[in-house]
């Protein structure tokens, strides 16, 4: 029998996104900031999406925040497998984006829409930190 567990693919940083990784190694959040706009935007982008500016900024953010949504995942996409069933929730975070992340540390059945959760980290690989939210008891 063959081993059907497949590596969780990893992501590529790129010019554009290479500040919110490099945060992410050092397990702080850092989105874009339009201080044009005074709004915050995830995910990351060359351009503002208020003003269409190159202005932007990297601001560290709280990483706190609640549940808008959430699924919980049986049958799991490769990489996946042994986490299965896992939940995929869209977070609000206070600094008003709205962000899709696993939710970790918690039983999908008691995941509720309006749970306070912070962010964490998943360590993927040395130079891949990965985010995630877990409640925020």
């Amino acid at each position: 029998m063959t081993d059907t567990v497949k590596t969780r693919p990893l992501p590529v940083p790129t010019s554009i996104t290479r500040p919110f990784w490099d945060a992410a190694k050092e397990h702080r959040l850092v989105i874009q900031y339009d201080p044009d706009a005074d709004s915050y935007q995830f995910y990351p982008r060359a351009v503002s999406m208020a003003t269409g500016k190159r202005n932007l900024e990297w601001r560290e953010v709280s990483g706190k925040g609640s549940v808008f949504s959430y699924t919980v995942t049986h049958v799991p996409t490769a990489g996946f497998e042994d986490k299965a069933p896992y939940t995929i929730a869209s977070i609000d975070l206070d600094e008003g984006v709205r962000m899709l992340a696993n939710m970790v540390n918690v039983d999908p059945e008691a995941v509720r829409i309006g749970m306070r959760v912070r962010v964490c980290w998943e360590e993927l690989s040395d130079e891949i930190s990965y985010f995630a939210f877990e409640p925020d008891l």
